[in-house]
């Protein structure tokens, strides 16, 4: 496969747009109107609790997406459910995958056997050309603005780099809002492109009303990194919630968070000494007090339906 194919032929939708994979955000409801759009959407197969649940949404999405749909996959030992998820994803011939985190050797064998496409995450050249080598579809290119994890380069210095160093198609990942900044990936050489941030805010997404309207309140330079949620960095909006509990795990919360089993006795402790907000801040920051975004939500000023928002990225 070659890398000016872009991603409409690749997957046959009329707009080179992934509805990028959002934790806790991303549902059926967001991925079937992604699909009425003309566009592809991309859920976690970790949005879903059980593999049960997993496999009633991807039997949903099967019945209910004109176009075609994807499923973000964890590859690495800290996703239990891995093996069975993979597993699903083939049995029900999900359009492609994206892989995270890990090695995605495995996925790839048994997804070419499936029919099944792979789309790899990559943040440098190194790991391109080795997912690459292991017969990866096309690369995820994710740069340093995109929201979640994200990676050390600029899409201006990554795009051209992977593009003239691999020969398969790169999908920019990061730091899209709006037409101008799609034609820009497009420009440099992008087969598309990956959007998450500015969907957040829609009516079919089912994250509280709060996380929606701080995503129309809140702009770019409210964008902070925070490891408080998953150990490694991560971009959240910066409410007064955050400004209040701070972004860095300390040393107490680094060592409680590898080892469980202590939390229970560190509560004690923390009533002991009453120190209710040291508490709060330990135990109270999860992902439904803080919230994840990128800083194109400098580009949402309303919630709307997704239908919308692809119209205006589109159009213009």
């Amino acid at each position: 496969m070659h890398n000016k194919m872009t991603l409409s032929k690749l997957l046959n939708i009329k707009h080179p747009i992934i509805m990028a994979p959002m934790f806790l955000v991303s549902n059926v409801k967001m991925l079937v109107e992604a699909s009425k759009s003309g566009i592809t959407g991309c859920v976690p197969a970790l949005n879903y609790r059980t593999i049960e649940e997993f496999e009633k949404a991807l039997k949903e999405l099967k019945d209910k997406c004109v176009g075609p749909f994807g499923v973000n996959l964890i590859v690495n030992k800290s996703n239990i459910l891995y093996k069975k998820q993979l597993k699903a994803c083939c049995d029900y011939k999900v359009d492609y995958i994206i892989t995270s985190l890990g090695s995605p050797e495995e996925t790839i064998q048994m997804a070419k056997k499936a029919g099944v496409l792979v789309f790899c995450d990559v943040v440098n050249l190194e790991y391109a050309k080795k997912v690459e080598g292991l017969g990866a579809d096309a690369l995820i290119a994710v740069n340093k603005e995109a929201g979640g994890h994200f990676g050390p380069m600029s899409y201006q210095e990554l795009i051209p780099l992977l593009t003239k160093n691999c020969s398969i198609p790169v999908i920019s990942a990061g730091g899209v809002g709006n037409k101008e900044e799609l034609d820009n990936m497009l420009a440099l050489g992008a087969a598309g492109a990956s959007i998450g941030s500015i969907f957040i805010a829609t009516t079919e997404s089912d994250v509280s009303q709060d996380y929606k309207e701080a995503c129309v309140n809140y702009g770019a330079k409210d964008i902070t990194v925070t490891n408080k949620l998953s150990g490694t960095n991560c971009t959240i909006i910066n409410t007064s919630y955050v400004q209040e509990v701070g972004t860095q795990q300390n040393g107490l919360e680094r060592f409680l968070s590898k080892h469980k089993r202590f939390k229970k006795w560190f509560k004690a402790f923390s009533f002991y000494k009453g120190m209710k907000k040291m508490e709060k801040a330990a135990f109270g920051a999860t992902y439904k007090t803080l919230w994840c975004a990128g800083p194109s939500i400098e580009h949402v000023k309303a919630i709307r339906p997704v239908a919308e928002i692809v119209k205006t990225l589109v159009n213009g």
